[in-house]
C-alpha cells in the first residue's frame, strides 16, 4: 500500500505492522523520523532483533537471504534494515520480490532508498513489496507547502503559533526542515503559555538568514559581489574561524570542477549530478535544486579558472596548517571570494 503523505505514517502504524516498510526520496529528516517511528512500533511488538546493511555496488544479498532464512537463535522477533544507495537493489530485486511473495515468520524488512520513479514503481519486483507492506514516498517540502508544514509540526509540539509568527519562522530557516524541527523544539520549551508569536520568534529563534558560510559560498557563486564581501567581513566579525571558510569554498570548488570536466566531456549537467553526487556525499536531487546556480558557474568559469581556484585554496590550507608568513590567509580567503563571484583575481 502506497501513503499519500509521510504524516499518514503514525496512523497506519496504529493499525499493526505490515512485513515491509520502504522508505523512499531525498529529505532526511522526515525519512530518519518515518523510520525511528516504525523502529519504535516494532520494539514495542516484540521485534527485537536487529539487523542492518549498508547496500552499495557489490553487496552480497546472499546475507539478506542468509538472515531472513534463518531461525533466530533466542526465537525472537527481528527487523531486517536495508539502507540501499541511490536505488542500486541489483540482484537484491529478486531476493525482496522472493521475500515479499512469501514474508518470512515474525520478520520486518525495513528499506530506505531514494527517490523511486514512475517506471521503478511499476517494476514487478517493487509493486511486491507495496503488495506486502507500505510504501512511503517522501517529498522535499516545497517553499509554499513550509509554513503549513510549520504550523502541523507546532500543533504536534502543543504550540498555537500565529499567522505572522509561522511566515516569519518559514523566512528565518529557508526551507531547512532540520532548522525548522530544532527552532520548534525550543519554542515548545521556551514559549509562553505554548503561544508562538512574533515577538517570540524574534526572541527566541535564531536568524537562519544571519552570515553563514553557505550563504557566503552562494553569493559568490550568483556573482553578487558586494553581497559576498558583506557576507565574509561578517563571518570574521562573529568570529568565524578561516579554515571554516576555506572549507565551505574548496567544498564548492572541487565539485564546480568536477561538473565541469564532466559537462566539457559532452555530458549532460543532470546527468553529471547523478554520476557524482556520491563522491562527493551529496543527494543528487539538492543538487538539480540548485541546478541553475552551478549552470551558471560554470559558464562563467572555465574549467582552467576553477582549478586555479582550487590550487589558490591549496595554498591557503597549507599556509593556515604552517603558520606561514608569506600568506595572509584572510586576504588570500577574500581573493578567493571575488575570483568566485567573477572578478579577475585569478588569470583565466
Amino acid at each position: 500500500m502506497k501513503l499519500g503523505k509521510p504524516e499518514q505514517l503514525e496512523n497506519q502504524l496504529k493499525s499493526g505492522l505490515a512485513p515491509f516498510y520502504i522508505l523512499s526520496g531525498d529529505e532526511p529528516l522526515q525519512i530518519e523520523e518515518g523510520w525511528d517511528l516504525i523502529r519504535a512500533k516494532a520494539r514495542e511488538s516484540g521485534f527485537t532483533e536487529r539487523t542492518v546493511y549498508h547496500v552499495d555496488n557489490g553487496f552480497d544479498w546472499g546475507e539478506v537471504v542468509e538472515a531472513a532464512n534463518s531461525l533466530s537463535l533466542f526465537a525472537e522477533k527481528r527487523m531486517i534494515e536495508l539502507r540501499v544507495r541511490e536505488g542500486r537493489f541489483g540482484d537484491g530485486k529478486k531476493v525482496l520480490q522472493a521475500c515479499a511473495e512469501k514474508p518470512p515468520e515474525d520478520t520486518i524488512f525495513l528499506i530506505i532508498t531514494s527517490r523511486i520513479d514512475s517506471k521503478a514503481s511499476k517494476a514487478k519486483w517493487f509493486t511486491a513489496i507495496e503488495q506486502a507492506g507500505i510504501w512511503v514516498p517522501v517529498w522535499p517540502v516545497e517553499h509554499h507547502q513550509l509554513p503549513g508544514w510549520i504550523t502541523r509540526r507546532c500543533q504536534r509540539a502543543g504550540l498555537k503559533a500565529e499567522p505572522e509568527a509561522v511566515t516569519l519562522l518559514t523566512e528565518r530557516v529557508e526551507g531547512n526542515l532540520l532548522a525548522a524541527a530544532q527552532e520548534i523544539e525550543k519554542l515548545r520549551l521556551l514559549a509562553a503559555d505554548g503561544t508562538v508569536t512574533v515577538d517570540t520568534i524574534r526572541e527566541v529563534v535564531s536568524d537562519s538568514a544571519r552570515y553563514d558560510v553557505f550563504g557566503l559560498v552562494d553569493a559568490a557563486m550568483s556573482g553578487d559581489t558586494r553581497h559576498a564581501v558583506r557576507i565574509f567581513n561578517g563571518l570574521l566579525s562573529e568570529g568565524t574561524e578561516p579554515p571554516i571558510l576555506l572549507w565551505a569554498l574548496a567544498r564548492e570548488l572541487r565539485l564546480l570542477s568536477h561538473l565541469s570536466r564532466k559537462v566539457s566531456q559532452g555530458v549532460g549537467l543532470e546527468v553529471a549530478m547523478d554520476q557524482i553526487a556520491r563522491s562527493h556525499k551529496a543527494v543528487p536531487f539538492m543538487l538539480k535544486k540548485r541546478k541553475a546556480l552551478y549552470q551558471g558557474c560554470i559558464r562563467k568559469h572555465s574549467e582552467r579558472k576553477l582549478r586555479a581556484m582550487l590550487e589558490q585554496a591549496s595554498t591557503i590550507d597549507e599556509a593556515l596548517k604552517t603558520g606561514s608568513k608569506t600568506c595572509n590567509p584572510k586576504d588570500e580567503l577574500l581573493d578567493l571570494v571575488l575570483s568566485l563571484s567573477g572578478l579577475d583575481i585569478l588569470t583565466a
